[in-house]
């Protein structure tokens, strides 16, 4: 199970998903790829409080949300509004629709990857992670993050490189980046997330392995 840090404002959704092929064996069906267009989702509204909220949750500890560490859901918004949200795989593709969907960040990690043990807390000053294959790196202190024995790895503006989907990809640990001053929307969204993958043929569950 995951270590979970007492946190005023995070409301972290999470479950592991089981593909039943290799990730870059399963395209993403078009009903999937046709939500990557799409900014509002079955029974949520996303506006300026969502946001705010969200950002709120990232700034807790002094991180500053804001310019190039603002929420990837931020960014999926902007990318899906310009027609340039493209398909990656099946396992990212449905985390980008939930996300758009929400308003919420999500990280899909490649558990393969991932060192036990696993816990949920903010990172440290000094932490830095590479998030890109050119090998880029933001400093994630004061954010929360999904920290394996590696250190961090996953948080609501960027996934390290390291732990992220290839194509051999069959488990993903799902984290969905909510707050506690929008009620119950993180599990309204890891339902709908579910659902989706359901849909898509994968097999959800709470253990992780």
């Amino acid at each position: 199970m995951l270590d979970l840090a007492p946190h005023p404002r995070l409301d972290l959704g999470w479950f592991v998903a089981e593909l039943p092929a290799p990730v870059g064996e399963l395209p993403s069906p078009p009903w999937l790829r046709e939500l990557l267009v799409a900014v509002v989702g079955p029974g949520f509204k996303v506006d300026d409080v969502v946001r705010s909220a969200v950002r709120d949750v990232l700034r807790g500890a002094g991180y500053k949300p804001t310019g190039r560490g603002k929420p990837a859901s931020e960014y999926l918004v902007r990318a899906a509004g310009e027609g340039a949200l493209a398909s990656i795989n099946l396992a990212v593709d449905a985390g980008n629709a939930v996300s758009l969907a929400t308003g919420l960040p999500v990280s899909v990690v490649d558990l393969g990857k991932i060192r036990a043990p696993l816990r949920v807390g903010v990172a440290p000053t000094g932490s830095k992670f590479v998030f890109n294959a050119a090998g880029q790196e933001i400093d994630v202190a004061g954010l929360p993050c999904l920290i394996d024995a590696g250190g961090p790895c996953a948080n609501a503006v960027k996934d390290a490189q390291r732990t992220k989907t290839d194509g051999t990809t069959r488990r993903t640990l799902c984290l969905v980046w909510g707050s506690v001053d929008l009620g119950d929307r993180t599990a309204r969204a890891v339902t709908h997330y579910r659902e989706l993958l359901a849909r898509a043929g994968v097999t959800t569950t709470e253990e992780v392995p």
